[in-house]
């Protein structure tokens, strides 16, 4: 997370992609798969910061201080 650099050395910073939960809310699962542990759950309109994607799955945080976890991508939209 580019918040961390100045804190943290690391080989490369990732700038969040800021995204917001569709209708509906979304689970936060501790891994990429559908029964995983959920972390929490997100409301309906509530910003989630994608840090990385994969397949179906988006990896990211509520803030820089967490927590982290995965979203499944249908249940996020783009910020404007």
């Amino acid at each position: 997370h580019i918040a961390f650099a100045g804190r943290y050395f690391v080989p490369h910073y990732v700038v969040p992609q800021p995204r917001a939960v569709m209708p509906g809310g979304a689970s936060m699962l501790a891994a990429p798969q559908d029964g995983a542990e959920e972390v929490r759950r997100l409301e309906e309109g509530e910003s989630f910061e994608v840090l990385d994607l994969s397949g179906a799955w988006a990896w990211g945080c509520l803030s820089p201080e967490g927590p982290s976890g995965y979203i499944h991508i249908d249940h996020l939209e783009a910020v404007s």
